[in-house]
This record gives C-alpha cells, structure tokens and sequence, in this order.
C-alpha cells in the first residue's frame, strides 16, 4: 500500500510541511523530530511523489531535449551523450523528437514548463519557435545551431565554417578539379556556414562554386545522388553535407558503377559512428560530439546552481581522412 506525506507526518507526530523540509533539507528542523521523520520513513519505504516534489521545490531534476530528427545519427549520438552526463549528475532527461513541427515543440515546451524541467537543450530551428516561447522561464541552451530571437542562457556550435573550408581544401588536396557541394538546409546557421567554407575556398582558388540542395536526411541524400550525376556528369570530388547523405550519395555511385575514391572522392561531415562502422570507412569532418553534449548539460546545472559560464561557445573541428578519399601523393605510391 502506498503511503502519503500526511500519513508520516502522522506516525512521526509532526506536520507534512516538517516532513517536506527534512526530506528535501530545505530548512534547519529539530533533532528529535527530523530522526522521528527518518524512522518513520525507512518503516514505511516512504517514497515521495516526483511530481509533488517537484512543484514544491520547484526543480523535477528533469532536463529536456528537443531534437529535430531521432533518426539523424548525429543527434541521436548528441542525445545519448546528453542523456549520460545528466544521469552522472543525477538528472533525468525528456526526450522530444520535433520533426521540426513547431506546435509539437511548443506543446513539449509547456509540458517541460510545467514539470519545472530545470532547462531544455535544443537542437532545432524551426520558424517562429522564439517568438511563440517568449514568455518561457526555463533557461534555454542552444546546441548546434542558431535560433534568431530566442534569448538563450548558452549557445554551444561547431566552427561550421572552417569545417567546410578544410573539407574542400582535402578534396583540392586529393586532386579534385570538379568539386560538388551538396550543401545543408540555408536555413540553418550549420548549413550556411559549411556552405560558405565551401565557396570562399573556391573564390580564393577561382573555381565555380557548384552544388545542389538537400536536407539532413539519407532518403533526401539518394534523391540529391541521382540529381547530382545527372546536373554535373563531370564530377569528380562530392562533399556531402553530413555523413548520412555521404552514405546515401555513396549508395547511387555504387550502383552507377563508379569506384570511389578511385573515380569520385567523398567527403562527410559530422563524423557519426556510421561513418567509420561502414564500408569504405568515410572521410568526413569532426564535430566534438561527446565534449559538446556534455557541455550543454554543465552549463543548465551551473545555471541552477548560479555558477558562471560562458554564453558564448564554439568548438573547433578537425579532419580525418578515411577511405573515401586519396591525396595525389597516395595516389602515386599505389600506381
């Protein structure tokens, strides 16, 4: 049978509010009566209401996570680290999978609002989301992109930008003449900044930026595939707006019959597990996953805790060459 704060308040001979402050020890209470209340409590197996406790402390030790696709490797990877830095710090998260509909993200907000959630971590951008949550008093830390107008506590991104520097410079490094950019949703601070990587690197080199648009997603990445081939048969370097469209751009060259890197080279971006599990392992850019995860949890908890933190933070990103591409030198000595 379950057991109510009132009921051991009534064993211990105290009040419910005497009990509420020797379990969540937010006041000094009597000796006597506090071990009268932990007698009472191991008795019984009381355990108090999540809920309860919540509203009355104001803090569900809930984080919420708001995802635009659960499907996208890369912020299923984000989540699962997210997910392990709050269980190590005694948090619980909520995870909500958008799908970019900014009613279901809004109706997740209210809900998280009024769990008391202590923060919510977002990696979505859809339009209209900062004006419709406006009034939201949960801290907000912006994750992997850029929402404009919404007045977040942090913004944690990768140096999209020089991610699609480096990954065009490798591909001019491999020996590519005909490079294709299949670039990321504009409307998204990630994919405008990889993109314009991409095309500076061509103004410097005086190349003609070339490329398609596609979203995040390995269906939309065949369909670009096939639109690239067809758009620009002479291409011989593809860099892929993530890796799952890497995945899939590698799927149609196979069955076009091109070899890859020996015919075209392909460059991803993200580096998901996928891009090393499959085969050929895939060049591609690396985003810290795991340090940017984390330190999206950190930031809410030194918010609660009324700590500093930066508002402001970029991490850099690197390159690792896999499979799917080959520099002119490595090219030589296999010749």
């Amino acid at each position: 049978m379950m057991i109510s704060i009132r009921e051991v308040a009534r064993r211990a001979g105290v009040s419910p509010s005497t009990v509420s402050r020797v379990m969540n020890g937010t006041a000094n209470v009597d000796p006597i009566k506090r071990e009268r209340v932990l007698a009472v409590i191991h008795e019984t197996g009381f355990a108090p209401n999540e809920l309860a406790r919540a509203l009355f402390k104001k803090s569900s030790k809930i984080i919420g996570v708001i995802v635009p696709n659960i499907e996208n490797a890369f912020f299923g990877e984000l989540a699962r680290v997210i997910e392990e830095e709050a269980y190590q710090n005694q948090y619980r998260i909520l995870l909500c999978n958008s799908l970019n509909d900014t009613k279901k993200e809004i109706l997740n907000i209210q809900t998280l609002n009024r769990l008391h959630a202590d923060g919510i971590i977002i990696m979505t951008n859809s339009e209209n989301l900062a004006a419709q949550i406006g009034n939201c008093q949960i801290p907000f830390v912006i994750l992997d992109r850029k929402i404009e107008g919404l007045d977040e506590i942090a913004f944690i991104e990768a140096d999209h930008y020089k991610g699609g520097r480096m990954a065009m410079e490798h591909l001019m490094d491999c020996g590519c003449k005909q490079i294709v950019c299949i670039r990321g949703p504009q409307k998204y601070s990630s994919g405008q900044q990889r993109f314009l990587g991409y095309c500076d690197v061509c103004k410097e080199h005086g190349l003609q930026a070339q490329w398609l648009d596609c979203d995040y997603d390995y269906e939309e990445g065949l369909t670009a595939a096939e639109a690239l081939l067809a758009q620009y048969p002479d291409v011989d370097g593809i860099l892929a707006c993530n890796d799952m469209v890497a995945i899939a751009v590698y799927k149609i060259l196979q069955s076009r019959g091109y070899r890859v890197p020996e015919d075209i080279q392909l460059m991803g971006f993200d580096n998901i597990r996928f891009s090393r599990l499959f085969t050929p392992e895939f060049s591609t850019i690396v985003q810290p996953i795991k340090e940017m995860g984390a330190l999206a949890v950190q930031i809410i908890l030194k918010y609660v805790q009324e700590e500093s933190f930066e508002k402001e933070n970029l991490f850099d990103v690197s390159l690792i060459q896999r499979q799917t591409t080959r520099r002119k030198a490595e090219a030589n000595e296999k010749q």
